[in-house]
């Protein structure tokens, strides 16, 4: 058969939940056979078209079937995305010893007339934070653990980091691991505290930058992206950028956590950051901004916190200063 379909996959977002609230987002998509260890200028340009150029499957049913054997359902949108939020009883108790509750994701219909991969079994996970946690830490991921140039002229950088370099090229900034994984652990080296990765990055590179952080040893954690539409758009419609709108969605969620906010000084993290601390004034512990080599940039982000005392603010240049500040804060 000449123009031979793809066979259909399902992709799911790490997420987060309570021991009553399930929260998952993804998509069903066809299958392009992505390889991310592939090389060659070639084999890198095609597998980034895979990534972009996506096949949806649109308004289909799928289960969520649950280690209790629960089945929760959902259906996707007009662009294959699906998104689901309610309440389960006791789903703390099927969390496993990180904190993560594991469970299937299927489409409804196994007779469905294309072939589906995986048998029709796709994992899915949600991360249900420990009560031995402390605090939770909300992190951008470009240019703050991701060498990405996001302040670079028109972004070229970004593109071409993606487009011409595996995720096995990609290095994180000097000490990041080491430094998230001391949040994680806290003061006692067993608080488990919660890591959420929130970027302006688009769904469709989920799976690049989960493997960047899995293959840089950075701790588990949600990793919360945007729609591609919007990714090169500013908003002048006056809603909050999506970030801002998935770090206000976690603060909401967990109304007794208090939170680290680390990000970078090259595009609006100093903005929503400020914002939000004024928002939730008891809430925010401290900010973190890494510098960018971008001076106009820099002096604007740091005339955003002249005679700010709301949160302890401080613009870092590498992570051992950061290391040092949350060792004073008694944060590790």
């Amino acid at each position: 058969m000449l123009f031979k379909k793809d066979p259909l996959q399902i992709i799911t977002f790490d997420a987060y939940g309570t021991s009553s609230h399930f929260y998952l987002r993804g998509r069903a998509l066809e299958d392009e056979s992505i390889n991310l260890d592939d090389k060659g200028w070639f084999n890198l340009m095609l597998n980034t078209w895979k990534r972009l150029e996506t096949d949806e499957v649109k308004h289909t049913n799928l289960d969520i079937t649950l280690p209790n054997g629960q089945v929760l359902q959902t259906s996707t949108d007009n662009h294959g995305y699906f998104k689901i939020e309610t309440a389960v009883h006791d789903l703390q108790k099927l969390a496993n010893e990180e904190d993560w509750v594991n469970f299937e994701v299927s489409y409804s219909n196994p007779n469905i007339k294309r072939k589906i991969t995986h048998e029709n079994r796709f994992p899915g996970k949600i991360l249900i934070p420990s009560k031995k946690a402390v605090f939770g830490v909300i992190t951008d991921i470009d240019d703050t653990i991701l060498h990405t140039g996001v302040v670079s002229t028109l972004k070229w950088r970004v593109l071409f980091n993606t487009v011409f370099k595996t995720v096995k090229n990609r290095l994180p900034l000097t000490g990041a691991p080491d430094f998230y994984n001391q949040l994680h652990r806290g003061t006692s080296g067993k608080n488990s505290n919660p890591i959420f990765y929130v970027s302006h990055s688009p769904w469709n590179l989920y799976r690049y930058l989960e493997l960047f952080l899995k293959q840089n040893d950075f701790p588990k954690g949600p990793i919360l992206l945007r729609s591609f539409n919007s990714f090169f758009k500013r908003k002048r419609d006056g809603h909050k950028p999506q970030k801002q709108i998935e770090i206000l969605g976690i603060l909401k969620t967990y109304p007794a956590l208090p939170i680290i906010l680390i990000g970078d000084s090259g595009e609006r993290d100093a903005d929503i950051y400020k914002e939000i601390a004024e928002q939730f004034p008891d809430r925010i512990l401290a900010i973190y901004l890494r510098s960018v080599n971008h001076k106009k940039r820099m002096i604007r982000v740091k005339s955003l916190f002249d005679n700010y005392k709301t949160t302890p603010v401080l613009f870092v240049e590498n992570s051992d200063q950061a290391v040092a500040h949350a060792k004073k804060m008694g944060f590790i």
